[in-house]
């Protein structure tokens, strides 16, 4: 079995006006993230991690944020579609380990529900899914809750024949 490991990072603006999607739920707060997609910036970290993996560019790269089909896509989607890109390789998810950094709101409550979701986008075990999340201390953009951001580790597998 050959196993290779990848690394994704995003971050995206806190606005107003916007729902606030992360590990594809919608989260009650009072801004969400702008971006050309709903913007879900765990999910756009895993999907680079996943890709980056597999050798195969990133989120960008597959889906541009000046492409029509993408504008306001929910990333469930794109998700989805990364987990097909590194199959027509021959991998497989073997596990993610991810990191959001927020100061508000406290994301320890919807952690097992991202799990869930997740883990049923990429057809694994919620196990293989770990999401932690942090402040930074009130220091920088995220900070100064301007943004969030998002850091994600992928482990993938290809059998060998």
């Amino acid at each position: 079995m050959t196993i290779r490991v990848g690394m994704g990072y995003d971050v995206h603006q806190l606005v107003e006006g916007r729902d606030l999607w992360l590990g594809g739920i919608k989260i009650e707060h009072t801004h969400g993230l702008l971006g050309h997609s709903d913007a879900d910036v765990l999910i756009h970290a895993i999907c680079d991690a996943l890709l980056g993996a597999a050798n195969m560019r990133d989120i960008g790269y597959h889906f541009p944020d000046t492409a029509e089909e993408t504008d306001g896509i929910d990333s469930k989607i794109l998700l989805k579609k990364t987990i097909a890109l590194i199959a027509t390789k021959g991998y497989r998810l073997g596990n993610i380990d991810c990191t959001v950094c927020a100061e508000q709101p406290k994301l320890n409550p919807h952690i097992e529900s991202m799990r869930k979701c997740l883990a049923e986008v990429m057809e694994t075990d919620p196990d293989n899914i770990s999401i932690k999340a942090t402040t930074t201390e009130k220091l920088g953009f995220t900070g100064r809750k301007e943004g969030m951001s998002a850091y994600a580790v992928a482990l993938i597998e290809k059998a060998v024949s």
